[in-house]
């Protein structure tokens, strides 16, 4: 098929159901660069002099996003400084070969990275926890953990802006799951950030999985796609399943979703504003209970 924009006479190597369009390689980077750019004007605007630290994986979603940013949406601004952080969580096997990457995609784009492991952090590894059979998956320990990394080496290191490689396919099953809980508080958290923690910015949240890989391809972006070998295990596995098979059925499901959440936000309680954080008893850092999240699972390895 040839490419449905204007006069344009060049092959597509992509046909997208919810859009009926089907794109050429130039048409398509530009449209993905362009959801991006309105992704971030509904967002926090990247600002004069920022200090931007992007989490840095190695995976596909944050290799493309970190090369955009760098060399395409901001290649001509001086007055902004990138540096990568990545969270070496101790899998074996996985996070090995992906941290590699990172530190190519890195070095390629002229980036400094910054690698914090939850071994030297926390005293011990993703593996370790995996070991004592705890009722909850994997993912649960993680999230939080990998949180806690990154949002304190970003302080630590005079980050303005916190930007993650968060798609569109991760929004809609981050708010479907809070759906299905009932949690009313965390859909609400979803609306912004509190003071206390810099403030995250989320450039692909408008980006279907599948087209950040393929653009990242089609960019020739160095990228890995070994998957973890415990996300199989989580809650969020099953709803992305889900989600797929929607949208294999009904294109455009996810965008509905997110558009309908984007609605029903604005009856949800403020609670970012009404509710007070207090600090952690153990540790310090901003939490919602005496005791935050990160420092219960210190305590359970403990």
């Amino acid at each position: 098929m040839r490419c449905s924009r204007g006069k344009c006479t060049n092959p597509a190597i992509i046909y997208q159901r919810y859009s009926g369009l089907h794109l050429c390689e130039p048409h398509f980077i530009a449209a993905v660069e362009r959801k991006v750019k309105k992704a971030m004007r509904k967002q926090l605007m990247i600002e004069y002099g920022d200090r931007i630290a992007v989490a840095l994986s190695g995976g596909k979603d944050s290799s493309a996003l970190l090369y955009m940013l760098k060399e395409k949406i901001f290649h001509d601004r001086n007055d902004l400084e990138f540096f990568a952080i990545a969270v070496d969580e101790g899998i074996k096997g996985f996070r090995s070969a992906t941290l590699r990457n990172a530190e190519r995609v890195a070095k390629e784009l002229e980036i400094d990275c910054f690698i914090y492991s939850f071994a030297h952090e926390f005293g011990f590894t993703l593996d370790e926890i995996v070991a004592k059979g705890f009722d909850q998956a994997p993912c649960t320990f993680c999230g939080v953990l990998r949180r806690r990394i990154l949002d304190v080496k970003a302080k630590e290191m005079g980050a303005t802006k916190v930007v993650t490689a968060h798609n569109l396919d991760d929004e809609v099953q981050t708010i479907l799951i809070n759906y299905l809980r009932g949690d009313i508080e965390r859909l609400g958290r979803l609306q912004g950030r509190r003071a206390e923690f810099v403030p995250r910015v989320k450039p692909l949240r408008d980006v279907y999985e599948k087209e950040v890989a393929l653009y990242a391809f089609a960019a020739g972006i160095p990228i890995h796609t070994i998957h973890c070998p415990y996300a199989s295990l989580s809650f969020r596995s099953t709803v992305k399943s889900m989600l797929n098979e929607l949208e294999r059925k009904h294109p455009g499901t996810k965008y509905s979703l997110l558009r309908g959440y984007a609605r029903v936000s604005e009856f949800l309680p403020a609670v970012q504003t009404e509710r007070k954080l207090l600090r952690c008893e153990l540790c310090g850092e901003a939490s919602a209970s005496r005791i935050c999240k990160a420092c219960e699972i210190i305590g359970k390895m403990n």
